[in-house]
């Protein structure tokens, strides 16, 4: 069984209807991405997941265990954590701070917050320069390291990533993506939901395309970028995602890594 089934999910607000049954599954180790326009449904997607909306009907199963509509501190308990749309840092906070909020699922757990905090830093440097400034004056590259780095605090074992490159400079998604490999790498299953397709694909194993509250297409992400399903999808801009996506392969994260180092 995979380790997120999302099965004949339906949702609304009040009486209007945001998702009409859509099924996603994500295996353990998987980076899976769900690509959609903005209104296609991916933010009210995560936030089912975390508990923060109620499902209409469907099933929600994480590691085995139904999840839906299960009270949101139980679901982090669990070993998932989301990081929102726009980040939604605590900004008269500190750097630190603001990652030891994150931590509240294993604070009777000293040793692994300590862990944790030391693994964060060490996947985002620039937090640990910057550890006793208060979050507000960060820049919006710094303040996703920081959202991102909020919700690995709570040692998930599925991180749940909204629109991580949304009103980011390209460099600072270069970083940021890099940075989302990695945590995989360290054995963490990650899906995030985006608009931005190019980056996106260069990112995923699997590809899930959302329009209107539906899942429209779906499969490895490589055959998503070279299949006539992306052509329906992003009509004239399908063959400028492709260049980019096999460009941003091609770098091997250079440009990342040179704004890690700073330079």
């Amino acid at each position: 069984m995979p380790l997120l089934r999302v099965t004949d999910l339906r949702v609304g607000y009040g009486t209007v209807p945001a998702l009409h049954g859509i099924s996603i599954d994500v295996e353990e180790g998987e980076i899976v991405a769900v690509l959609g326009p903005n209104g296609a449904g991916k933010t009210t997607t995560l936030s089912t997941i975390s508990g923060l909306l109620k499902p209409w009907s469907g099933s929600i199963t994480f590691a085995g265990d139904e999840i839906g509509g299960a009270d949101p501190g139980r679901i982090v308990a669990m070993g998932i954590a989301h990081v929102p749309e726009g980040r939604r840092v605590f900004p008269a906070l500190s750097v630190e701070e603001n990652l030891r909020l994150g931590s509240w699922a294993q604070r009777d757990k000293p040793s692994a917050v300590r862990e944790g905090l030391e693994r964060v830093l060490g996947y985002f440097p620039v937090l640990g320069e910057r550890r006793s400034q208060l979050a507000g004056t960060l820049s919006g590259g710094e303040q996703q390291m920081l959202a991102i780095g909020r919700a690995l605090m709570s040692g998930p074992k599925l991180l749940i990533i909204d629109e991580a490159a949304l009103g980011l400079a390209p460099v600072m998604v270069d970083t940021v993506f890099e940075i989302v490999k990695q945590i995989r790498a360290d054995g963490k299953t990650v899906l995030i939901v985006e608009q931005n397709a190019p980056v996106t694909l260069a990112l995923a194993d699997r590809v899930y395309l959302m329009q209107r509250g539906e899942i429209t297409a779906g499969g490895p992400a490589a055959e998503i970028r070279e299949a006539g399903v992306l052509d329906a999808y992003l009509g004239p801009m399908a063959a400028v995602a492709r260049s980019m996506a096999a460009a941003d392969a091609a770098k091997g994260g250079s440009r990342a890594r040179r704004a890690r180092r700073g330079s």
